[in-house]
């Protein structure tokens, strides 16, 4: 009987153990969002700036990176003004119905909402009718918002 309650307990250990691994690893991976450049610097500067680790904000699970703390404490009273149309994803492939990676130094603020784009070729694009790209992003990103990129 000792022997089983010996066993039993040994695991019971090991399972905990094993969940506090599990959990410590998941804890270890860390998102990124906008490759790391400050969100709020986008609408306050005439250029992005790169955030740093002194000043990270989690958001629905990403860590944004910020050059201040007062960057990093504008975008904590409103995350939703700061973040990027489309999840981040170039606003010329969303109007085209397709998830790409975007270039957070290539962007615009229109109407006070940031769009990046793939590439400064894409954006000459995507400028020669910014509003009809925004309408036909915004009605393709409810399609494809919860489709992975290699499916589009």
């Amino acid at each position: 009987m000792k022997s089983l309650k010996l066993s039993l307990l040994s695991l019971i250990g090991a399972l905990l153990m094993t969940l506090s691994f599990q959990s410590t690893a998941a804890e270890a991976v860390s998102i990124v969002g906008v490759g790391g450049y400050d969100l709020v610097s986008y609408h306050n500067g005439k250029k992005p700036l790169q955030g740093n680790g002194n000043h990270v904000v989690r958001h629905n699970g990403v860590d944004y990176l910020f050059s201040s703390q007062a960057n990093a404490a504008e975008f904590s009273k409103d995350a939703d003004k700061y973040l990027p149309a489309y999840g981040g994803h170039c606003a010329y492939g969303a109007a085209v119905g397709k998830k790409f990676i975007a270039d957070p130094t290539v962007w615009e603020i229109v109407d006070n909402q940031l769009y990046l784009n793939l590439d400064n070729g894409v954006k000459k694009i995507w400028v020669q009718d910014i509003s009809g790209n925004i309408a036909k992003a915004d009605q393709n990103w409810k399609k494809i918002k919860s489709i992975p990129a290699a499916q589009l």
